[in-house]
């Protein structure tokens, strides 16, 4: 079977490749190697699948379904392995192999294609935010992850240079800047984040009605990590007339839900806004980078 990488992972990786990346084109024999290893039957190549990594629905010898991932160096794959083995199957997909090849992860096999994003929106948040709660925990002795203030200093770095390029940012880029040298001034928790959750990260399970994949790991404040949840669906979002009412009640229903200081979850919300925002700019995906900064305008 030749594994063709989805145009979607195509598409992403080409974005941020650096000059001289080969991993696209190493893919289908790395793919072919691992799976002769393990002695998996593969059933398909999920499709559109993710935007860092291929993902093969695959059968172990004994029958068991699971998940094959295979991900470059960039996309730091073995914090996630670090991060799912500490979770050990609380809140998040199980790993079926503590340690193998470098990139490469065996999954216990979830439902692809069902996630909470499925549900009714109010549902949707719900289920979500009750699978975060799970996954925030105290991180590992001598942890191997970035942490937030580590993260969000590389993408300062990045927004600073792009609001000198295109001015037309720079408030708001400025605004977000802010936002982030107050929040990490004083912490209130150092807690083991997804670091990428969103709707589509939560998929069901037959153990657990949901549970989380994909995490991109890093260690700082519960708030961080909501943030990216409270832009879901951020398209109806700028559809809608009360858009920005709802994204303020949204704001602060899922403070609530949480625990979590609602100002803070304003103030990340804000500035993972700008920052995403920014880099769609910066990839040449404009109508994104537009909706974006439209909904940070609304913080």
């Amino acid at each position: 079977m030749v594994f063709e990488p989805p145009q979607r992972l195509v598409r992403a990786l080409g974005e941020t490749a650096p000059d001289g990346d080969d991993w696209l084109e190493k893919l289908p024999e790395a793919a072919q190697r691992a799976v002769a290893l393990r002695e998996l039957t593969v059933e398909r190549v999920q499709v559109p699948g993710g935007r860092s990594s291929l993902v093969l629905l695959v059968r172990a010898a004994d029958g068991t379904p699971a998940v094959l991932k295979l991900a470059p160096g960039r996309a730091r794959p073995e914090a996630e392995r670090a991060a799912l083995a500490h979770w050990a199957g609380r809140g998040a997909v199980q790993l079926l192999e503590p340690s193998s090849a470098e990139g490469v992860l065996l999954l216990e096999r979830l439902h692809p294609d069902v996630s909470v994003r499925s549900l009714p929106e109010a549902k949707a948040l719900l289920e979500a935010a009750g699978t975060l709660r799970r996954l925030w925990v105290e991180p590992p002795a001598g942890f191997p992850f970035e942490t937030v203030a580590e993260r969000t200093g590389r993408q300062a770095e990045a927004m600073r240079a792009r609001a000198q390029a295109e001015p037309e940012v720079a408030p708001l880029v400025d605004l977000a800047l802010a936002a982030r040298e107050e929040l990490l001034a004083a912490p209130p928790e150092h807690r083991l984040l997804h670091g990428t959750f969103r709707q589509s990260k939560v998929l069901a399970g037959e153990r657990m009605p949901w549970l989380a994949v994909g995490p991109d790991p890093v260690v700082g404040e519960c708030a961080f990590d909501l943030a990216r949840l409270v832009r879901d669906r951020v398209e109806d979002l700028i559809a809608q007339p009360s858009g920005a009412a709802t994204t303020r009640r949204r704001v602060k229903r899922l403070a609530e839900s949480l625990d979590v200081d609602q100002e803070r979850l304003r103030g990340w919300t804000l500035f993972r806004a700008v920052e995403s925002g920014v880099r769609a700019g910066r990839v040449g995906r404009p109508r994104d980078a537009e909706l974006l900064l439209e909904f940070a305008a609304w913080l």
